[in-house]
């Protein structure tokens, strides 16, 4: 067709590309705008915050804790209260241990959770029932949090790794193994566990490098980049060494622990990921690790199948301890 020009209507295709080029212009400022606004992943700010906080996730969370307290004053009443044995020298440096019937009983020890600012040893002893009937010591420390730490995440790491080593030293004077002590972890407890078996035991504390024989890391949170970018960050000084030292899964090269990582399928996206992507990196690594996915379980309910021996979490630990 040959080319012809109309000044009027080249006018008004001008008006027209004009117009569109604006649209484009604004379309594509404003998809540069949203990806300026990406902080983690294809998460803005007030998503990664959303991720990073179960509460928006789990709208039963009362309920859920209220039956932690319950059971736990159920299990107390049944099995007695525990042994209050301090490992260190402060006074939340103590542990409560519920002790099997038997002598030279292996060892589960419980790292609790509660967004490293909350939580305690008495509000999870309702993990000791099945531990205790199949023969085996329940170990659930007391440690600071962050808050009372400047937002330090630190004292709390050093606490769980010494009562560790402590466990492992003074095993013999509470009837227990030191060649069997096992580990699990809830939440921000699961985070401190995983740190535990990213440690360099030989060399920080005296004790072998497989002192723990094999861990259950609930609901964890493995690299903490993207916790640090979170809402968390208001409360925890991230410095980026202590973002480095405390990421168990930027430090594989130490795992020496068979590790199952258990998640519920009803948690936020980011848990659900972190410990995904710590399963993926360890397997790559040539280490022991399984990953399993509870269905129907948010991140509070996931914990509860650590106190049934049928339960997801329960099942696996006490398969690691061959109970």
């Amino acid at each position: 067709m040959p080319f012809s020009f109309d000044p009027t209507v080249d006018r008004g295709r001008r008006h027209l590309i004009g117009t569109g080029l604006a649209t484009t212009a604004l379309a594509v400022a404003g998809s540069v705008s949203a990806a300026d606004n990406k902080v983690w992943l294809d998460y803005d700010q007030a998503t990664l915050d959303k991720v990073y906080d179960q509460v928006n996730y789990a709208p039963n969370i009362k309920v859920v804790l209220g039956r932690y307290a319950t059971n736990s004053d159920i299990t107390r009443a049944r099995l007695g209260e525990p042994k209050r044995l301090a490992y260190g020298e402060s006074k939340v440096e103590a542990l409560d241990l519920y002790p099997a019937a038997s002598q030279n009983a292996p060892i589960h020890i419980f790292i609790h959770g509660g967004a490293w600012r909350a939580g305690s040893a008495q509000s999870y002893g309702f993990l000791a029932d099945p531990f205790v009937a199949r023969g085996a010591h329940m170990v659930i420390p007391d440690f600071t949090n962050v808050l009372e730490n400047d937002g330090n995440l630190m004292p709390m790491t050093e606490q769980v790794r010494r009562c560790i080593a402590w466990v492992y030293q003074n095993a013999e004077s509470f009837g227990g193994d030191k060649n069997r002590i096992y580990l699990s972890g809830h939440s921000s407890g699961g985070h401190l566990g995983g740190v535990a078996v990213t440690t360099d035991w030989e060399k920080e504390y005296g004790v072998p490098a497989d002192v723990v024989k094999g861990a259950v890391l609930i609901s964890g949170m493995f690299d903490l980049k993207p916790v640090r970018l979170s809402s968390r960050g208001n409360y925890v000084a991230f410095t980026d060494e202590i973002e480095q030292a405390l990421s168990s899964q930027r430090h594989l090269d130490k795992l020496n622990t068979p590790v199952v990582l258990v998640y519920g399928d009803q948690e936020t996206p980011e848990f659900m990921r972190q410990s995904k992507d710590f399963a993926a990196a360890a397997q790559k690594a040539g280490k022991s690790v399984q990953l399993i996915e509870g269905k129907g379980y948010n991140h509070f309910e996931i914990a509860e199948t650590l106190a049934n021996p049928f339960g997801i979490a329960g099942f696996a630990a006490l398969k690691q301890m061959k109970l």
